[in-house]
């Protein structure tokens, strides 16, 4: 993979600015999704919504996201990075803001969906700019540790903040994102620029476009019914069906197409697939957890909005030690021991966290927490790092568009697991032990999957580069 043409030598201030404004755009995806969870029960209240169009809320963005995702890493690839960073975050801006006017369950079902394919156009875009920009070696794998500590703080933090802003009223999780969205879009406006590195060739692959998206709307919509087995089990199928047949119609387009939308080359790169399996697995417990635990928080305990998120604040020391900690370790062990070295903590975890009960003190949960705090800091970075690694530059927001897409899968896979196996099992704290084992095997299952990254070989650094990361 070429180094950056343009990208700094060493993060200058100018580098840092740029870092900034991509970390405050991945920050307030995190966070923005975070902050809406917490505010459900208060929605439901003041809206007067069924359990169904609840669930919708959450299940819009997540089609948005997962149905836009590979379209949106390709649209940066072939129309610029900094174009469609700054276009769709002006989108997110926009929608945000018109959730926050809802006064129906139709308008902020809209609204969400339209703010979840924003952020599937953005993502990718920003992740691209962030590796087009510093140059391969420490430096870029110090933006990138930066770059996921971030994102990954925005997920835990997100539940502390909409605790706070629910407190104060449920439409402030939608219009705190637009004054920060604001702040970030002027900075990027200034700051961003395109590289100057080579733009991928060819035109838009519409045939492509058409039936991948609608593929990948039609399984995570498959995934999100999951939640409810028992409702509707034939229309379930035939969403995946039909989903699976134009994900097989998608194939055929590619392998015929002069300029794909997905180069199913890529695929054979098992480096990537890897890495993209582990993120869909980690994803599916920890999204799986941390929606247990707020039920066992605030069903079982009965804590307030605001008692849960505090209560799980401790998940934040990534933010802290995944830009400082992580990229250390990887300069020193490489990404495949690190992210080894992390699910194996968050199995762990999950484990600790098994016999949960009705009258366990904080101080007996805490070490699960911490250990998952610790885990999300020594994988997320990672998984960001190796991403792109072995990817032709000019394919970043590809490679981008399929790790946010493995990821919103998993996010998806794990709230629907959890919840089915959690209907199935009864009520109560029984049933929420019982769905607790989901998580555990999702992390089980990715041990296994990036223990044989173990083997990859370390690449030898070139003569004029600082050693980079070994490959998963």
């Amino acid at each position: 993979m070429s180094n950056s043409v343009n990208g700094p030598a060493r993060m200058t201030g100018r580098a840092w600015g740029v870092l900034l404004v991509l970390c405050g755009a991945i920050f307030l995806e995190g966070i923005d999704v975070a902050m809406l969870n917490v505010a459900l029960p208060s929605i439901r209240a003041d809206l007067g919504l069924s359990t169904g169009m609840l669930s919708g809320v959450v299940s819009a963005y997540v089609l948005g996201y997962g149905g836009f995702m590979l379209l949106g890493g390709r649209a940066a690839d072939l129309l610029g990075h900094r174009r469609m960073f700054v276009a769709w975050l002006s989108v997110f801006l926009l929608f945000s803001g018109l959730g926050g006017f809802a006064t129906e369950g139709w308008m902020l079902l809209a609204a969400r969906f339209v703010t979840g394919v924003a952020a599937a156009f953005m993502a990718p875009a920003g992740l691209a700019l962030v590796t087009s920009t510093f140059p391969e070696g420490r430096v870029r794998t110090k933006a990138l540790g930066v770059y996921a500590g971030t994102a990954a703080g925005g997920f835990s933090l997100g539940l502390v903040a909409g605790g706070v802003l629910t407190s104060f009223g449920w439409r402030w999780v939608f219009f705190a994102p637009v004054i920060l969205s604001a702040l970030i879009l002027v900075a990027a406006l200034a700051l961003l620029r395109d590289t100057g590195g080579e733009r991928a060739r060819g035109g838009f692959d519409l045939a492509g476009s058409l039936s991948i998206t609608g593929a990948m709307l039609l399984l995570v919509y498959g995934v999100v019914r999951l939640e409810h087995p028992g409702d509707g089990p034939l229309l379930t199928v035939a969403t995946f069906v039909a989903g699976l047949a134009l994900l097989g119609l998608f194939v055929a387009v590619e392998r015929r197409s002069s300029s794909p939308l997905v180069r199913l080359g890529i695929l054979r790169n098992a480096s990537l697939v890897r890495v993209n399996v582990a993120a869909l697995l980690f994803l599916v417990a920890f999204a799986g957890f941390q929606f247990l635990a707020t039920l066992y928080f605030q069903e079982v305990r009965g804590w307030s909005t605001m008692q849960t998120g505090l209560a799980m604040l401790v998940i934040g020391i990534d933010a802290v030690l995944a830009p400082t900690m992580t990229p250390r370790l990887v300069n020193r062990f490489g990404n495949a021991r690190v992210l080894f070295g992390g699910i194996v903590l968050a199995a762990v975890a999950y484990a600790l966290f098994l016999p949960v009960g009705v009258d366990w003190a904080y101080t007996a949960m805490l070490p699960a927490l911490l250990l998952l705090g610790l885990a999300f800091a020594l994988v997320y970075g990672p998984l960001t790092m190796a991403a792109t690694e072995g990817v032709k530059e000019q394919e970043h927001g590809l490679a981008g568009g399929l790790l946010y897409t493995a990821m919103q899968f998993g996010m998806a896979l794990g709230l629907s697991a959890v919840t089915a196996v959690s209907v199935s099992a009864g009520t109560g704290l029984d049933a929420l032990r019982t769905a607790l084992v989901v998580p555990l095997a999702a992390a089980l299952l990715g041990v296994v999957v990036l223990a044989f990254g173990l083997r990859a070989p370390v690449a030898s650094p070139e003569p004029a580069q600082e050693s980079a990361p070994a490959t998963v």
